[in-house]
């Protein structure tokens, strides 16, 4: 679910660009197409990604998702929203990083059943107004797996080289629970709320950590994208408002 805090704020165009290189239109993304599964990487111990070859596959905005189809032996669809972890770049593929979710049906599946080879059937890309074309500095917040879109847009800016600013604060129970952590760099600030490497603070997102980021903003400001569960953003929105980001630059993608 996408929102902004603005209910002023103008409805996204329906065409989608990253610049010089790909444009997707509605009628592209309203067909399903087949996902062949290639590769499997354990993230946390509660979290994988799934890596998918796609080759019609025509592009996608660092932050948007899709619609994934499962279809069982006698019929049986199941379909889910999951956001994109992967960056355009990344031409004939997408990745999707999934926790185990107790009791999901699709979730569950793909961690206990899935191998490669396997095929799925996946719609999109969807949603305009939380995608990133890096086109001005980035303010991303995430927590858990809110990281997933926040991370296609960490990829795009450095398979791009952009000077762009982008800011990363990404909050996780612990390091071993923390998703992309061997990908992580000096752009990403972690927090972790329940146990955390020696000389490293224990706590929940603050204005200690969000502040100086607004503090140090670049002179057009940021574009805040904060990406988590209901009381996640929720926190982390008050928190960007407290600092001084205005309302209408708060995007939120929110689950659960």
């Amino acid at each position: 679910m996408t929102e902004t805090l603005s209910p002023a704020a103008p409805t996204p165009g329906t065409r989608f660009a990253v610049p010089g290189r790909i444009a997707v239109s509605n009628r592209a993304a309203s067909v399903w197409q087949t996902a062949t599964l290639t590769e499997i990487r354990r993230e946390t111990p509660y979290a994988s990604t799934f890596r998918f070859a796609v080759p019609d596959w025509q592009g996608h905005l660092p932050g948007q998702h899709l619609m994934l189809r499962l279809t069982a032996q006698d019929g049986y669809t199941a379909q889910r929203h999951y956001s994109i972890a992967s960056p355009p770049e990344d031409s004939g593929h997408i990745e999707l990083t999934l926790d185990h979710v107790e009791g999901g049906e699709v979730s569950g599946w793909f961690h206990t059943e899935a191998v490669p080879g396997d095929r799925i059937e996946v719609r999109g890309p969807l949603s305009g107004f939380f995608a990133w074309p890096g086109d001005r500095p980035a303010l991303l917040i995430g927590a858990g797996s809110g990281v997933v879109p926040l991370m296609s847009m960490v990829r795009h800016h450095r398979a791009r080289g952009l000077s762009v600013p982008l800011r990363m604060l990404v909050s996780a129970r612990g390091p071993q629970e923390l998703i992309y952590a061997r990908e992580l760099g000096a752009e990403t600030t972690p927090v972790f709320t329940r146990n955390a490497p020696e000389g490293v603070p224990v706590g929940r997102m603050s204005a200690a950590h969000v502040a100086p980021l607004l503090a140090e903003q670049p002179d057009d400001g940021w574009e805040a994208y904060v990406c988590g569960s209901n009381a996640f953003a929720e926190h982390a929105s008050r928190l960007l408002v407290a600092a001084g980001q205005p309302v209408d630059r708060i995007r939120i993608e929110r689950f659960g």
